[in-house]
């Protein structure tokens, strides 16, 4: 999505000046403290950066990403501190902000209990729907199906010549897991399960019995709020 941050717009509203020759309440750092969710993006991003140039540099780097949050969050830390005024550190800095802004969507308890493929899908589903590549991620579960952790095993092509079934459990098995469910996108944003989803989903469930590890479903993620449960569906479970 599109930002109408007026401080993108009209870059000039402050003049590109250092931070020391604002007065103290139009810092951002200052207006973050007092009023967070009142701040436009240019401020909130600015207070992350830091520094003396860090209106200018964070209107820079809106401007490189056409104010698309979307598509900040998506951006590499290599692509971000391509941006003039941001160092590697500052390019981690803010991909940490932006996914902590995303684990407001985790559910409050430390150890959710998974009792149905929506309940994995919540876990899982808003993050993924905005990533440019297909990801493979393993939820762990114990006996009572609490979510132990949720560890990403790949991204690229997943199809069956390309996943190492061997990765997909050695998280659980170190974590001494009971259950999996497993978890990737589809760039496309259409969750349809495809060909080599159902071959993929057949050898991890079969690789899961010959380890006494159940795979409880295996999801697909598209755009939004589409998703698909192969396990429903009767998908590589058969």
């Amino acid at each position: 999505m599109t930002t109408s941050d007026p401080l993108l717009q009209v870059p000039s509203l402050y003049g590109q000046p250092r931070l020391k020759s604002l007065p103290l309440r139009e810092q951002p750092a200052y207006r973050v403290s007092q009023n967070a969710a009142g701040c436009n993006l240019t401020e909130l991003l600015a207070a992350v950066i830091g520094g003396q140039r860090q209106i200018e540099v964070s209107q820079a780097l809106l401007a490189r990403f056409e104010g698309d949050i979307r598509r900040l969050y998506q951006a590499h830390p290599t692509e971000l501190s391509a941006v003039k005024g941001i160092s590697e550190t500052t390019a981690v800095r803010i991909k940490a902000a932006l996914n902590l802004g995303l684990r407001l969507n985790l559910p409050n308890e430390e150890r959710p209990a998974i009792n149905s493929p929506a309940d994995a899908a919540a876990l899982v589903q808003y993050e993924m729907s905005l990533l440019e590549q297909e990801h493979l991620r393993v939820l762990l579960l114990d006996r009572r199906n609490r979510v132990l952790d949720i560890v990403e095993v790949y991204h690229g092509s997943v199809c069956s010549a390309q996943v190492r079934i061997a990765e997909v459990f050695k998280p659980a098995i170190a974590r001494m897991a009971s259950a999996i469910i497993v978890a990737h996108s589809h760039p496309s944003g259409d969750p349809t399960p495809s060909p080599d989803d159902v071959a993929v989903t057949r050898a991890i469930v079969q690789a899961g019995k010959l380890l006494d590890i159940d795979t409880l479903d295996h999801l697909v993620i598209g755009h939004g709020s589409r998703w698909v449960s192969m396990k429903e569906r009767g998908l590589g479970f058969n």
